[in-house]
């Protein structure tokens, strides 16, 4: 792959995997808007992890809290802050799991592949998110996370396998929704981020590994490494700007990008 595709698919997963404005969008429109040969499924793993490794380092202290947490957790002792973190963890990841493995088996997931689908939902999720973020009390910290809100934000993001919709976006809008603040929902999106990656990623590194070669790793290693400074990059300017700024600006930025977008699915 050129070095200039390999550095352009790699920033854009990592600045977009945890802004609210959908990298998988970004991704699948890339080789349709600028005449690129697709990256392949190599390369969408590599990055996947490079944006993992980011939000482990970035979260080191919840993570490893969450870690300790987990064999109480998984003897439903839910009486530490690891253990509830854990267990909010599991239960947000199940409806994605099994709405993912329905939208794969059935062959729905290539069939939302399309032009048109990223405008709708980069638009529509973007307005939905800016109805939340105005009309969302700020009365809830990231400690209030309990059995109940994992699942409802688990819910919302099950629509995140629609390509557009954005992961982060679609779980923060449901942290609003539920009172969090922008601060502590962005935090409890990005750690529920950390099982959902793991997931896809095995998914397609399956299906991968057996494209692999040398040349093949040694792109797939350069493009985890930039998706991983570039998500750390990311992570760190929206985490301090959510202390002062709403969520508009990235609306802004979906609802003109969905408009744009429709117009040339539905003009051609």
């Amino acid at each position: 792959m050129p070095l200039f595709q390999l550095v352009l698919v790699a920033l854009i997963q990592g600045i977009t995997e945890f802004l609210p404005v959908s990298s998988s969008g970004h991704l699948i429109l890339l080789p349709g808007l600028t005449g690129l040969k697709d990256q392949g499924q190599v390369i969408d793993v590599a990055v996947h992890v490079g944006t993992l490794a980011a939000v482990l380092i970035f979260f080191w202290r919840d993570v490893r809290e969450g870690l300790a947490g987990l064999p109480r957790a998984l003897t439903g002792r839910l009486d530490t802050p690891g253990s509830k973190i854990a267990m909010g963890l599991i239960i947000a990841t199940i409806p994605t799991v099994l709405f993912g493995a329905m939208l794969h088996f059935t062959g729905l997931s290539h069939s939302l592949r399309s032009m048109a689908v990223i405008g709708w939902t980069m638009l529509g999720f973007g307005l939905v998110l800016y109805w939340a973020d105005q009309k969302g009390a700020q009365i809830k910290q990231s400690s209030d996370w309990g059995i109940r809100d994992a699942l409802i934000m688990g819910l919302w993001q099950m629509l995140a396998l629609i390509p557009g919709t954005s992961r982060s976006g679609i779980t923060i809008t449901g942290a609003r929704q539920l009172g969090y603040t922008r601060e502590d929902g962005a935090r409890i999106a990005m750690l529920m981020s950390i099982p959902t990656i793991i997931a896809s990623g095995v998914l397609l590194g399956t299906e991968a590994a057996l494209e692999a070669n040398t040349a093949l790793m040694r792109d797939a290693g350069i493009a985890a490494a930039l998706a991983m400074l570039s998500a750390l990059a990311a992570l760190s300017l929206m985490m301090r700007l959510l202390r002062s700024v709403s969520f508009t600006p990235y609306v802004i930025y979906r609802v003109i990008l969905g408009a744009v977008l429709l117009s040339i699915a539905y003009g051609s």
